[in-house]
């Protein structure tokens, strides 16, 4: 446990910034999730109609700064790329 008061209050507002930042990367992952479980699936045309969800729940956490912006790129690319190989 923090001993002065100004860890205190960092220990307090630390604990504040990840409440407020959990929705959004909780979001993230569940929409993730969801399209990998649709293409392990084969449901080409649910996962076609999810990525532009996922694009703009990746690119809000992203400019959040609750995932840096190469590693939102990367999970972009990496659906997409997922989905792309579904329509083959």
């Amino acid at each position: 446990m923090p001993l002065t008061s100004a860890a205190i209050k960092a220990m307090r507002q630390s604990q504040a910034k990840r409440d407020n930042r959990r929705p959004f990367r909780s979001r993230m992952k569940s929409v993730l999730r969801e399209l990998t479980d649709l293409a392990k699936a084969g449901k080409t045309e649910e996962a076609t109609k999810l990525l532009p969800v996922v694009y703009k729940v990746v690119d809000t956490a992203a400019k959040k700064h609750i995932v840096h912006w190469k590693n939102a790129a990367r999970k972009k690319s990496g659906a997409a790329a997922l989905v792309a190989g579904l329509s083959k």
